[in-house]
């Protein structure tokens, strides 16, 4: 225990939020004290770190594998902490939310894994915080059932496997504005790890079900030491062996796939593996090289699939990365949404999702996420067909991958070109994701796809990037702060014909409108939407 306390919580927001009393007990605030007290300031500088770097790298467009840890990536005797039973096997994953309805979903949809989600589907409110808390507690004490408006009742099966849960907290540069020491925020990934941790973690170490985790938006092998070092604090704490975490890290960042042995190597005691989060990763390319010239200009997100060259050397270096030091490789996302109203959306969704499930069992990873219940069994699936009674296939070493600096960020080898069209979509897609999430919705259906916040990123970033470099539009002329505001009012007309004017006038739609101009034309780019958003959340 510390050896003296730190400046006690304050709690703001609604009394009335369900279960808060539960939720933020007296032990569980000093423990999430603890955790801002000693980690708080290092978090701190590493975003200043962040900034630094990101100004190199424009500047330079040249990023590379760190010479200063050159050692960790040669030395061939280190590996991460064997996988305990709950994770040996992790050949479907499915992701979402933490509400009630999802809760319950996911646990029971066949999943092996079920990646409960506080981060970018979520929308941070403070009743979508304390009562996804709430939600995982009942669920590990199998009391967790859901009744919708229209009568239809969900509960967890009463036997047979449930989906292993993994929680992804916040990023590192996200504040929870309700939870304040001395007027200071702590950081909301301290207060996601932090209240699942003092929760729930003696009962999931006793089962051999945790505490599990899914790190976002690392950037570096430094903020994998800072995670780290939480979960060695977080264990001596409650008195749980050393060892007990396992945590996920996905590599959805440009920085971070230049460093993903040294993070595995860093986490290497409670390291489980890597996913490549393939939409946030575009993001943090967009971002990062918003401002460096032509070259990486990307064009629409539908036309970046994952078997363009420089997104290929990414998940093949993942895999390689992962097997060599003994760490599971799991796949990205498959957004689509199955129809069960639409046969012919039906089929064409999933003939996409096993496609590209089929891909990457062959191309070694050990599992993948879905987005959707019904996509679990395609999931399955592809990854039986390769695997068949083996719960991995680390064995599959891919020493036939060989990925050079270069090849990362070889952007210009897309041959497709920014269109109007696209153009159109990521105004339309930015506007209706960022209404939804205003409201506190964080994953949305939008154009038969489920999408969380790295799709409003991308939308946003794209149209900043396009505009300010003056690229030429297929099929739409130059972009321009005036065009992107025309096609915005269109959207926004069309939004209201749509909706009708009650439904609209109940809606944010004017709100996200505004919002996504204003991040997407503002000369001075803002790192993440969420965070003036995040003002704007009731």
């Amino acid at each position: 225990m510390p050896a003296s306390r730190p400046t006690p919580l304050t709690v703001a927001g609604t009394p009335s939020v369900p279960r808060r009393e539960e939720v933020l007990t007296g032990p569980a605030l000093e423990f999430v004290a603890a955790l801002h007290k000693r980690f708080t300031p290092r978090r701190d500088e590493l975003l200043a770190r962040r900034a630094e770097r990101r100004a190199v790298l424009a500047r330079t467009g040249t990023p590379d594998f760190l010479p200063e840890t050159a050692h960790v990536r040669a030395d061939p005797t280190w590996r991460v902490a064997p996988a305990p039973a709950a994770l040996e096997d992790r050949r479907v994953e499915i992701t979402g939310p933490t509400d009630r309805k999802m809760t319950v979903n996911a646990l029971n949809s066949g999943a092996r894994v079920w990646l409960a989600d506080f981060e970018d589907a979520s929308a941070p409110t403070w009743q979508n915080v304390v009562q996804g808390q709430a939600n995982l507690i009942d669920a590990f004490e199998r009391r967790i059932d859901f009744t919708s408006p229209e009568g239809k009742t969900y509960a967890l099966r009463p036997d047979g496997e449930l989906a292993t849960v993994v929680v992804r907290p916040r990023g590192w540069h996200l504040d929870e504005r309700h939870l304040t020491a001395a007027g200071r925020p702590v950081p909301g990934a301290l207060v996601d790890f932090g209240l699942f941790f003092f929760h729930n973690a003696r009962r999931l170490a006793e089962r051999g079900k945790g505490p599990f985790f899914y790190l976002p938006k690392t950037e570096s092998h430094l903020e994998a030491r800072l995670w780290n070092d939480v979960f060695v604090f977080a264990q001596e704490y409650l008195g749980l062996l050393h060892g007990t975490v396992r945590a996920t890290v996905l590599i959805e960042t440009i920085t971070a796939a230049y460093e993903m042995e040294e993070i595995l190597y860093e986490l290497r005691d409670h390291a489980s593996g890597l996913n490549a989060g393939r939409w946030d990763y575009l993001f943090s390319l967009i971002k990062t090289f918003r401002d460096s010239g032509e070259k990486f200009v990307l064009p629409d997100r539908n036309a970046v699939t994952m078997t363009v060259p420089f997104m290929r050397a990414y998940t093949e270096l993942l895999v390689r990365t992962c097997h060599k030091r003994g760490a599971h490789a799991i796949g990205g996302m498959a957004a689509f949404i199955p129809s069960r109203r639409d046969p012919e959306v039906n089929e064409a969704a999933l003939r996409k999702v096993r496609a590209d499930k089929e891909r990457e069992a062959g191309d070694g990873f050990d599992g993948s996420w879905v987005a959707h219940p019904d996509l679990v069994p395609v999931a399955r699936t592809a990854f039986d067909a390769v695997l068949g009674e083996r719960p991995h296939q680390k064995h599959r070493l891919r020493e036939d991958v060989r990925v050079t600096a270069d090849q990362l960020i070889a952007l210009d080898t897309v041959e497709a070109r920014p269109t109007f069209e696209g153009l159109r979509n990521a105004v339309q897609v930015g506007v209706r994701y960022i209404e939804a999430w205003l409201r506190g919705l964080g994953a949305v259906a939008i154009f038969n796809l489920m999408e969380d916040a790295a799709t409003a990123e991308i939308s946003r970033s794209q149209i900043w990037q396009w505009v300010h470099t003056g690229v030429d539009l297929e099929g739409g002329g130059k972009a321009t702060p005036d065009l992107v505001r025309e096609v915005a009012a269109a959207e926004l007309a069309a939004l209201r014909e749509e909706k009708g004017d009650a439904e609209f006038a109940s809606g944010r739609w004017q709100e996200a409108h505004d919002l996504l101009l204003r991040l997407a034309l503002d000369d001075d780019y803002v790192e993440f939407l969420t965070l003036p958003a995040y003002g704007l959340l009731d």
